[in-house]
């Protein structure tokens, strides 16, 4: 029951049951006073992390209540609150009109580090296999001993026949690289379906915990994440995982989760973050906007990764090299030395 309670709570489109209980219906009013108030007021009862961001929202509306006037365009009353919102730097945090949609950017923090084009050239052959959402083959000059997988997006079409045809395909190698560089997340559940693959008992991957109340700190118990092994084809050999700024959400969350495997490994640069689910509503002008409304735990019950989970083992791209990927090649000598 724990698992299918966390599972429910961490799948965004079921997040709408809640927003019955958590959002309020819209107004109807243009005024921009009324707006930029109204939304600060959801802000302030139901986003997840202004603790750990260390955000003083009471200070953010002084800041920008300030520069709210009446008379004043529907563009300027967006960026004084599109701004607003990105004070909390949080990628799961918008504001979304006809014309515009603010962001934070968290990918902005650390250098690019992917580049498929370089990946093609160099290290795959020409007629790679796509198998459903995933791109992958033998990685060039390796004997066939590693497989490289690309997973770029959770578009939630991860299921039996792509996974069992790719692990059967690459069950003689030494290692494999699951490449999730620049996967800017989506349905979670296509976490559960990847990682039911690489472990060989129950495993509780990660614990989540979601808004309950109006104070900041008001949150039901946390509850365990946990993935059962998969009955078909599975893998238990050493599997280096790639990542980056660019891994954000459902990617951030799969990298949480290798913490508590052992054969999975992080490579590359810290994470995104994006470990609070976001929902929303509408504000009374008929603009939408979101923001997280949950927390993501480790093992020990911590939120330490909402601003991005680091690797196990850093590589960072060198842009004068453009025929070599440094963070595949880091992944490599890592399986090519495993014993």
């Amino acid at each position: 029951m724990k698992k299918n309670i966390a599972l429910i709570m961490l799948i965004v489109p079921l997040f709408w049951s809640c927003e019955k209980i958590m959002f309020e219906k819209d107004m109807g009013s243009t005024n921009p006073k009324e707006n930029f108030e109204y939304l600060w007021n959801q802000c302030d009862t139901k986003y997840s992390y202004f603790e750990l961001k260390n955000v003083d929202w009471n200070q953010v509306h002084s800041k920008y209540s300030a520069m709210v006037y009446d008379g004043m365009s529907d563009d300027s009353l967006f960026n004084v609150m599109g701004n607003m919102l990105t004070d909390l730097k949080d990628d799961h945090t918008n504001l979304i009109s006809d014309f515009n949609v603010s962001f934070f950017g968290t990918n902005h923090y650390g250098q690019d580090n992917f580049d498929w084009r370089i990946v093609t050239d160099n290290y795959l052959p020409r007629n790679y296999y796509t198998s459903g959402p995933f791109r992958h083959d033998f990685l060039n000059n390796t004997n066939g001993e590693i497989g490289y997988i690309r997973f770029a997006e959770f578009t939630g079409t991860v299921n039996n026949d792509n996974l069992d045809f790719i692990l059967n395909r690459y069950k003689n190698t030494k290692g494999l690289i699951l490449d999730l560089r620049e996967n800017g997340g989506g349905a979670i559940t296509d976490l559960f379906n990847i990682i039911s693959r690489f472990v060989e008992t129950e495993t509780t991957v990660y614990y989540s915990k979601i808004k309950n109340g109006p104070g900041h700190n008001d949150f039901t118990e946390p509850e365990a994440a946990i993935v059962k092994p998969s009955d078909n084809i599975r893998y238990n050999k050493k599997t280096m995982v790639l990542i980056d700024r660019g891994t954000f959400s459902a990617g951030s969350f799969t990298s949480l989760a290798t913490k508590a495997i052992s054969n999975l490994v992080l490579v590359g640069d810290t994470t995104g973050g994006g470990l609070g689910l976001p929902n929303g509503g509408q504000l009374p002008n008929g603009w939408t906007y979101r923001f997280s409304i949950s927390q993501a735990l480790d093992l020990n019950k911590e939120n330490l990764y909402e601003m991005g989970v680091p690797p196990d083992i850093t590589a960072l791209f060198d842009w004068n090299d453009l025929g070599t990927d440094e963070v595949i090649e880091r992944a490599k000598q890592e399986l090519l030395n495993s014993k």
